[in-house]
């Protein structure tokens, strides 16, 4: 082999150890999990190894270089993320509910441009007989549709759980789900003595009234 066949082995092998050292950097997720910005990301790196494998006369540091900083977006892109659920929202979107109660959402399935079919298809993926067995079904950000059948579950909990605080943030659209206030929310919390919201960092209710209540940093 000549030289230009060594040098596209060589960029072909740093190439995958750089690409497998950052997926290892952005953590662990599963494809199916994977948000708008990461997609991105792996997309972007795939295009700029291809490029470095297809000129060889390039520096080397012409496509580390962009890889690196792509790994840095994508980092504080998530630190961000974490911190300002707002900004989450944006990037990444919300799980949508399509079915609430055994009734369908139909205006929330036109804003997701999701049709019968696709409910239809991933309810039997799930295992579920038909759409008049499910209580819940939640149309998730990646793009999965987890069901909640009309039966009480093993772990005590019955139906779809709703999360109304995570990290200390009051989910008012959840509570809106239920008929809920905040005032209401926060004088449940003193009840189950938790008498600031900030302290708490996840809070689920099922349809049966049973709570689940995490505290932050609790061990």
């Amino acid at each position: 082999m000549d030289t230009l066949e060594w040098a596209i082995i060589g960029r072909t092998i740093l190439s995958y150890v750089v690409i497998v050292i950052i997926f290892r950097l952005m953590g662990k997720r599963e494809i199916g999990e994977l948000s708008i910005i990461d997609l991105v990301v792996f997309l972007m790196l795939a295009e700029i190894a291809v490029f470095s494998i297809e000129d060889p006369s390039s520096h080397l540091l012409h496509f580390i270089v962009p890889m690196v900083v792509l790994l840095i977006i994508q980092r504080v892109t998530a630190f961000l993320s974490l911190k300002f659920p707002k900004m989450r929202d944006f990037m990444e979107g919300k799980p949508s509910i399509i079915i609430s109660r055994g009734k369908i959402d139909e205006h929330e399935m036109r804003k997701q441009r999701y049709s019968f079919s696709d409910l239809q298809q991933q309810l039997r993926e799930k295992g579920a007989k038909s759409i008049q067995d499910v209580d819940f079904a939640i149309l998730e950000t990646s793009g999965e549709l987890s069901v909640f059948e009309k039966k009480d579950t093993a772990d005590g909990s019955s139906g779809y759980v709703t999360p109304l605080i995570v990290d200390g943030e009051i989910q008012q659209e959840a509570l809106e789900k239920i008929d809920k206030s905040p005032s209401w929310l926060r004088g449940e919390m003193k009840r189950h003595g938790h008498p600031t919201l900030d302290t708490i960092s996840y809070c689920t209710v099922d349809k049966n009234h049973h709570w689940y209540i995490d505290r932050k940093d609790e061990r």
